[in-house]
């Protein structure tokens, strides 16, 4: 009874939950609330401004009733629209390990372009340039507000919007023989995004947010961010001493060890603790 008790609480803290979505109704997308419907996740509301001209309060915007609409059967789109993707590699040992690589001393950072983005459900394609094409799942930041060199002591904590899933689909063998990370990391289709943006106050990856990826149903990763080498702050401070994070824009936080290799009519799975599973299957183009 008592465990039963703790199940119920357990769940009734996940449903409380601020989250949102972006979707295509009525023949325009839309941002909406997701909120918890006999356990199943629904949008209620359509948000009347985006939640990145917010200033990071998102349950403050206005919002407009709507039959509700279980998020399984909407038509989802990425729930972001960022003037930047900036991703940091080789933020754990093993996964670092695993490849062949040092450790870095400093936060290694690349580029994702826009045109990369994919929704929730949507197909990732193998380029015919590549022969091997991995999967990486990981965590993604959502900035809420402007950053720009914050002191060295300030909170980064109220810069951040929230926090989803994302793919950081890989050429494996063009990221060996460019170098460069361009083409390896940015084909397009390599930046799966979502399915919704969990406010940051509502998980914390500091104390530790759970990271998985299965493919075909069998886990291949399972990391936790108690295990980065460079913590949120520390992430987030480096990149705006060079580059102003603008709201909406995603910090891909790095992939826990166990990437590898997907084929044509593989379906990938990036589950992050609090927020919930991306899903994506494979083509071959």
């Amino acid at each position: 009874m008592l465990l039963l008790r703790v199940t119920e609480l357990r769940d009734a803290w996940l449903d409380s939950f601020m989250k949102y979505c972006r979707f295509q109704f009525n023949g325009e997308a839309q941002y909406g609330l997701v909120e918890s419907v006999a356990g199943r996740d629904s949008i209620l509301r359509i948000l009347l401004s985006a939640p990145e001209e917010s200033d990071g309060d998102v349950e403050g915007l206005r919002t407009r009733r709507i039959e509700p609409i279980a998020l399984e059967e909407a038509v989802l789109l990425p729930p972001v629209r960022p003037s930047k993707i900036i991703c940091v590699g080789r933020n754990y040992r093993d996964h670092a390990a695993e490849l062949g690589n040092e450790v870095p001393k400093e936060p290694l950072l690349f580029f994702k372009p826009s045109s990369s983005l994919l929704a929730p459900g949507g197909v990732v394609r193998r380029p015919k340039i590549s022969e091997r094409v991995d999967f990486e799942g990981e965590l993604c930041v959502v900035m809420g507000k402007t950053c720009y060199q914050p002191a060295s002591d300030e909170d980064v904590r109220p810069y951040i919007l929230g926090y989803t899933c994302l793919n950081d689909v890989t050429a494996r063998d063009l990221q060996k023989k460019d170098g460069q990370w361009v083409r390896a990391k940015g084909c397009d289709t390599f930046c799966p995004v979502g399915p919704v943006v969990v406010e940051a106050a509502d998980i914390d990856p500091w104390a530790g947010v759970g990271v998985e990826t299965r493919v075909n149903g069998e886990v291949r990763q399972s990391g936790n961010t108690r295990d980065f080498i460079f913590t949120l702050d520390v992430m987030i401070r480096y990149i705006a001493q060079a580059l102003t994070l603008f709201p909406g824009d995603l910090i891909a936080t790095g992939t826990p060890a166990g990437v590898g290799p997907v084929v044509a009519g593989d379906l990938m799975e990036v589950t992050v603790e609090g927020v919930g599973t991306l899903r994506n299957s494979v083509v071959d183009e």
